[in-house]
């Protein structure tokens, strides 16, 4: 059972945007803000939801890779309550690794989506279910023969497909870090700055209300960010 404090935590960080909360990561030093790259919402319809609560890690490996380790049951039928999914798949693959009845699973479950360093499949599925899913993009093709599940709930190295670390670092993932999706984007804050991003996201909302009404009302943009911003 979720501790009080992790349900506030949880509770907090839905009320940021995935914006605002890596902008709250970048005033702390962080080089990607938390951003998984070139992952998009693709379920439910309604694009105003917001996925939010602790990382359910799942490495994927290629099909003809023999000496990867294997998990000891499906990585669907051991996915916590409350937990979001997130799959990392071998780059450049083609192939889905995640369909309509693994979201039937999750959903039975409990968890509260997926997002998938990867692809899926089935949208239509997805989407009649109210699932979230945010995923790189969408195939007709299954896991088998392409790849595989590996580990579940370790640590996980997420990169950007089209360019280098030096362009854009990858992203680490661990087992509980705290997950937040929305029409934006996706965003990982690491368990231990969650109570920092919180209150830099409100300041950070505070002075973007600020700026909001003074352009509104006809003030430049750059006056107004050196006003509020201080720069």
């Amino acid at each position: 059972m979720a501790s009080s404090d992790t349900v506030d935590i949880q509770a907090a960080l839905a009320e940021f945007s995935t914006c605002e909360i890596s902008d709250a990561l970048i005033k702390l030093g962080s080089p990607h803000g938390g951003h998984l790259p070139d992952i998009h919402m693709l379920s439910p319809a309604d694009s105003t939801i917001r996925l939010c609560g602790p990382a359910y890690t799942v490495q994927m490996v290629l099909g003809s890779d023999t000496s990867a380790p294997k998990p000891a049951a499906h990585f669907v039928d051991t996915a916590p309550t409350g937990a979001v999914v997130v799959i990392n798949a071998p780059p450049r693959v083609k192939n889905a690794v995640w369909g309509g009845l693994m979201t039937a699973g999750a959903q039975s479950r409990g968890a509260r989506g997926v997002i998938i360093s990867g692809r899926c499949r089935d949208l239509a599925e997805h989407r009649a279910a109210s699932f979230p899913v945010f995923a790189r993009g969408h195939s007709t093709l299954g896991q088998s023969p392409f790849t595989k599940p590996s580990e579940v709930n370790i640590p996980i190295t997420i990169r950007a497909a089209d360019v280098s670390e030096e362009d854009f670092p990858a992203v680490r993932v661990s087992p509980g870090d705290w997950m937040v999706a929305d029409e934006d984007g996706v965003v990982c804050v690491p368990t231990e700055l969650a109570k920092e991003v919180i209150a830099l996201a409100a300041k950070g909302r505070e002075v973007d209300e600020r700026c909001m009404q003074d352009i509104r009302a006809g003030k430049g943009v750059q006056e107004t960010f050196k006003k509020h911003r201080g720069k």
